[in-house]
């Protein structure tokens, strides 16, 4: 088979495909709020809409359950599939550095226009900066990916600490400042942001860029690039294991499952009340109180992958799995759809919605767009080899164009 050519489908990794797509489709259930409402509602739920009632169970839930954990799933997988295409590259001949390195260098791209041209929460510009560097790795022993992948996120969890002191140390007039851009906006501050958002698309240009440059210069060093970089090296010595296979031992997959119950979920708990005694509006609560949300969704991630493991391998809801496996295969295509849907709902260029949904608004959109997907995503793989963008990103890579449409015997048949 030629390096350019669709993956045969013995060669799909079912499990490991739809577990992509179980944690596309999380995903969504945080970026919505970035979606929908001013900035720092994502970390301060007090900030701006309705907490009474059933909003603040929605909220709750989405803390404990998805937030951090379905990103950190996905970065997982992220490295995990670098080791399976340099893999296959190898196996055939191929250059693996040359395609892995033209394969981000177009994924960066990609995640430019997409930042700078409609959402500022983009993290593709994020998974090609960490697929430069872990790519180096990528042949070293699963215990030496696990051992340095935890150091790595370690890292992270320090720069964030010391970054709280570190901005301690400021002036009092600028440490105030500090807070209302992050935790804190005064009404006017939300009014402004509001406005530029119902706008149409070259009034939001202002405030999307300068918070895309704030994403990718200072939060990518302080934060994204370790916390992500250290999820794909602990990815790719997962993979190494046969975890996102369904190779690892059943056992294994329960002690996942345990584990997220009886360690993640306690320290995530723990942190949320902790914020919550302190207040969401203080910087130590970003900075401090996070880090119990930061190692706790790390085992409540894992909790999700033995889960979903155990259903995959087992044969039970076949025909769900079978829809997380579509989803998961065009997941470059789904996620660009998220915020083609999203921008289209909130934005001024479409419905101009921004501020307007509550969090209950918001999960019910959150559901119709998974039910969207879990239909459309089959449907399409049906007749095509490829996601619209998926297609894109591999012909840009190997530089031709590879068959896009399935050919007449394999469309009957179906692929999901």
């Amino acid at each position: 088979m030629p390096p350019s050519a669709p993956v045969s489908e013995p060669e799909r990794q079912l499990p490991l495909d739809a577990l992509r797509g179980f944690a596309l489709l999380g995903i969504l259930m945080m970026n919505i709020r970035i979606f929908s409402m001013p900035f720092a509602a994502y970390f301060n739920p007090t900030a701006y809409g309705s907490l009474d009632g059933a909003n603040y169970w929605v909220w709750f839930l989405s803390h404990v359950f998805f937030d951090q954990k379905f990103m950190t799933i996905f970065s997982m997988l992220f490295g995990a599939g670098i080791v399976l295409m340099t893999g296959r590259a190898e196996a055939r001949g191929d250059r693996p550095a040359v395609r892995h390195y033209r394969r981000m260098f177009w994924l960066l791209v990609f995640g430019l226009i997409h930042a700078y041209g409609l959402w500022y929460g983009d993290i593709l510009v994020l998974y090609a900066l960490c697929g430069l560097w872990v790519f180096l790795l990528r042949s070293r022993s699963p215990r030496t990916l696990l051992i340095v992948g935890a150091l790595v996120l370690v890292v992270g969890s320090l720069l964030s600490i010391g970054g709280y002191f570190g901005i301690q140390q400021l002036p009092p007039g600028e440490v105030a400042e500090i807070e209302r851009h992050m935790v804190r906006p005064v009404p006017e501050d939300l009014a402004r942001e509001i406005a530029n958002y119902r706008s149409g698309w070259w009034g939001q240009m202002p405030d999307r860029v300068t918070r895309s440059l704030e994403f990718q210069l200072q939060v990518s060093v302080l934060w994204g690039l370790w916390r992500a970089g250290g999820l794909m090296l602990i990815g790719m010595a997962l993979f190494k294991q046969g975890v996102f296979t369904g190779r690892a031992s059943q056992r294994l997959y329960v002690v996942f499952v345990a584990g997220g119950a009886l360690i993640g979920l306690p320290l995530i708990l723990w942190g949320m009340r902790t914020t919550q005694l302190r207040g969401w509006d203080s910087l130590e609560a970003f900075f401090i109180e996070g880090q119990w949300n930061y190692w706790g969704s790390l085992f409540l991630s894992l909790g999700y992958v033995g889960l979903v493991m155990l259903v995959a391998t087992r044969g039970i809801f076949n025909r769900l799995i079978a829809r997380l496996a579509a989803v998961g295969r065009m997941a470059l295509t789904n996620y660009l759809l998220h915020t083609i849907i999203c921008t289209t709902v909130f934005y001024g260029h479409g419905l101009g919605y921004f501020g307007s949904f509550s969090r209950t608004d918001q999960a019910l959109l959150v559901i119709g767009v998974w039910v969207l997907q879990l239909v459309v995503s089959p449907i399409w793989l049906r007749h095509f080899a490829f996601g619209p963008f998926e297609w894109v990103w591999r012909a840009l890579t190997y530089g031709h164009a590879p068959p896009f449409r399935r050919a007449t015997t394999q469309a009957a048949s179906g692929v999901a």
